[in-house]
């Protein structure tokens, strides 16, 4: 029980790498507020069903993060939720690909604003409930397309690069609150993300991960939970690449 009586916020928590977070955090013993664009019944179902396995409080928040004025409503609804929070994982995103000369402006923008900058809103917002001199923590989920840029990520890797370096920055501005932030940068993880990517494209990465096999998504929420707990303390400023060795 890692995170015993630990309050945390998890963003895209309805599948993929955000469920697993999820899932692995209630069995770790936190109350989760977990966040989604739309809360259908079948997450209703699994978060009632979680809350019963693991005894832990789950309060789920809907709101879009590509609209400022639904991240306000958000937070104003996390704030009557809790006074105070310990984890904070910026897990949702969005995956892109295409050619730069057919990449529009507006796309960029699009997939700026849902993966950075609507985690730089987030988390200015978030951060006056985060405790102080505690080992709060905050975990930012990038990529590995980051650094290991590819044709057609000409908007996708830019906008995890920049999680990356925000990463980087709030360390520092953060370290002397004893509030931890790092990353994680995954490649391949078996989730409708990867199914949706071009099987030419999987392939070939596959080909070039010593391992030869995608990861999992509960690898991801392993490293998430390290850094979420006690463990990690001394660690910040930090991005763990989970790309079976990529």
């Amino acid at each position: 029980m890692q995170l015993k009586n630990k309050t945390a916020v998890i963003t895209g928590c309805n599948r993929g790498i955000g469920l697993s977070v999820l899932e692995n955090f209630s069995q770790n013993g936190a109350n989760v507020i977990a966040c989604v664009r739309k809360n259908s019944e079948e997450f209703k179902t699994k978060v009632e069903n979680l809350s019963k396995k693991y005894g832990n409080k789950i309060n789920v928040v809907s709101f879009d993060l590509e609209k400022e004025n639904e991240i306000d409503e958000g937070f104003i609804k996390i704030k009557k939720i809790t006074k105070e929070i310990d984890i904070l994982v910026n897990n949702a995103g969005i995956n892109q690909m295409s050619l730069f000369q057919m990449t529009s402006l507006k796309t960029f923008r699009s997939v700026f604003e849902i993966n950075f900058f609507s985690i730089v809103n987030f988390t200015q917002k978030i951060l006056k409930l985060l405790k102080k001199n505690n080992f709060s923590k905050i975990i930012n989920i990038s990529s590995n397309a980051a650094i290991l840029s590819d044709a057609g990520r000409a908007a996708y890797s830019p906008s995890k690069a920049a999680l990356i370096s925000f990463t980087e920055v709030l360390s520092k501005e953060l370290s002397n609150y004893k509030i931890n932030v790092n990353a994680i940068a995954p490649g391949l993880v078996n989730t409708d993300m990867m199914k949706n990517t071009p099987q030419k494209v999987v392939e070939e990465a596959l080909k070039n991960t010593p391992l030869s096999k995608a990861a999992e998504p509960n690898d991801v929420a392993n490293a998430s939970l390290f850094l979420a707990s006690g463990q990690s303390n001394h660690i910040t400023g930090e991005t763990i690449f989970i790309t079976g060795g990529m």
